[in-house]
Parts: structure tokens; C-alpha cells; sequence
């Protein structure tokens, strides 16, 4: 497998890349961080892929800041030179997330910049996917993901953070109808909580109001052994276009998160809403 995980420096796309370097994977890992330090939480795009060869696929650190079109064109002409064109799947995970984010009140009440999101988060991953979709219908074989959550149906964190989730779940939908004649898959992933260092951060700050969530929270790691799963699904198709609960897809599939189960949070948190299948164009 060829793969390219955005935002993967630290936190999701981390775990995602190291999951997928697990099964063999050659994985280019995008992000902003050069040298610890660069960003309050610790981890650079170098470390992360030094750790995915170790884990025994291939890692390939790439500078990229997904604001800038002009990074993200480079990054997908790099890999097609490197890898004869060859590119199986594209994970979308970089974000913008304020730390400001979790901060009860009004949205008017918060920085303005907490929409920077809808650049880095949405706007970003459309560039990102435009530029895959083409490596991968010119072979005719692919997977572009998502990585979304419940806020994308219920509140959470506000609107802005909301918007993205919701975006990314429609862009699966759309680009599925689009990819389906080429045996391209699209897919949302809403993941639950997860053990990163952000949510370490979070949870050491107010050990009392986040107890016992910690051992309920997935690894990073099992997004990315579904993904590996969906990608190698010979019915692969069947699940292009669904905005997918991870914690029931990874049932499905058998996938356990470190010899555990992590729960779905649907019955409290609501399901995704799959597209209706009118197509107008």
C-alpha cells in the first residue's frame, strides 16, 4: 500500500499512520512540524515517520503546509514521481483546532479564528482529495478517508467545529458518486474520543470531570486498522459513500483497539445520515 495521512505530526493522523506502516504500508506524512517545539503538544512529521519504519512499513516525512495549494500540489507530484503514479489511499486529517476549542459560551464570544477551520480541516481536505482522485482514477484502484466525529450530527465545540465534520461527511458522499465507475472508495470515519496528547493535556487540567473517559477513549492506531480493513474489503465499494461510527465498523470487521472493544457512543451522541440516493446533475 501507498499512503498519504495529512496532519500527522501528532494526535490522530499519528496513530493512523502508524497503524498503517503496521501492515506494510509505505506512508508520506504531511505536516507543519519540523522540530519538536514548533507546536505546544510534542511530535514532527520526521519522528512519526521514522517511527512507521520501525513498525515495519516505510515512513516519508513531508514538510506541507495544508493551508498553501501550492504544498499540497507538491506533495501529491512527489509522491506520483516517487511512486510511478501509484497512490491506494488518502486519509484527510489535517485540522485546525484552536485551544480554545473546548471553552464553554457563545461562538461571538470566542476568537474569530476558531473558523479557521473550514480552511485547514475542509477546504484542505477537497484540495487534497482533488489532487489524489486523479492519481487513483488514472489506476483505477483507491480510498480516500476522512477522519470526522459526532459533532458532525450533534453539538460539539460549536458551530465552526461542526461545520467541518459535517463538510467532510458530505464530501464522502459526493465523491463516492463521482469515483464510483473507477473503483475509487470514499468514506467518513466518526471516531470517538481518543488517547492523544491533546486529550492528556485536556483531561490532566480537570481530572474530575474526565474520569474514567480516558479508558474508554480509542487509540489512534485503530482508525487506522480500519481503514487498512475497509481498503482490503473486496467489498470495498459497498462502503463508499457511508459516513461509518468507527467503533461499529471495526465490530464488523473484527478489529479490536489494544485487546478491547471501544463503544459506540450512537445512543447518546446519534447517528450519522446517510446520503439519499437522488443524483442531480
Amino acid at each position: 500500500m501507498i499512503a498519504v495521512v495529512t496532519g500527522a505530526s501528532r494526535g490522530a493522523g499519528k496513530g493512523i499512520a502508524l497503524a498503517l506502516g503496521a501492515a506494510g504500508a509505505t506512508v508520506y506524512v504531511s505536516g507543519r512540524s519540523i522540530k519538536e517545539g514548533d507546536a505546544p503538544l510534542p511530535g514532527t512529521v520526521s519522528a512519526t515517520a521514522a517511527a512507521i519504519t520501525t513498525a515495519g512499513g516505510k515512513g516519508i516525512a513531508v514538510v506541507c503546509d495544508h493551508s498553501n495549494d501550492e504544498d499540497v500540489k507538491h506533495l501529491f507530484e512527489r509522491v506520483a514521481a516517487e511512486q510511478n503514479g501509484r497512490l491506494d489511499i488518502l486519509v484527510n486529517n489535517a485540522t485546525f483546532l484552536h485551544d480554545t476549542l473546548i471553552e464553554k459560551g457563545g461562538f461571538w464570544n470566542k476568537p474569530l479564528e476558531q473558523v479557521d477551520i473550514l480552511d485547514v480541516g475542509l477546504r484542505s481536505a477537497y484540495v487534497a482529495s482533488w489532487h489524489a482522485a486523479k492519481l487513483m482514477v488514472e489506476r483505477r484502484n483507491g480510498l480516500i478517508a476522512f477522519t470526522s466525529s459526532f459533532g458532525a450530527s450533534c453539538y460539539m465545540h460549536g458551530p465552526a467545529y461542526g461545520a467541518q465534520k459535517a463538510g467532510v461527511d458530505k464530501f464522502a458522499k459526493d465523491m463516492a458518486v463521482d469515483l464510483k465507475a473507477f473503483n475509487v472508495a470514499a468514506v467518513s470515519i466518526w471516531m470517538g474520543m481518543l488517547r492523544t496528547d491533546r486529550t492528556r493535556r485536556v483531561m490532566d487540567a480537570d481530572a474530575n470531570k474526565y474520569a474514567g473517559f480516558w479508558e474508554i477513549a480509542e487509540t489512534p492506531e485503530f482508525t487506522g486498522k480500519l481503514l487498512s480493513a475497509i481498503y482490503n474489503d473486496p467489498q470495498r465499494a459497498e462502503k463508499s459513500g457511508l459516513v461509518l461510527v468507527g467503533a461499529e465498523a471495526a465490530a464488523e470487521y473484527g478489529i479490536d483497539d489494544e485487546g478491547r472493544n471501544p463503544p459506540s457512543h450512537r445512543s447518546m451522541l446519534g447517528g450519522p445520515v446517510q446520503a439519499h440516493p437522488a443524483i442531480v446533475e
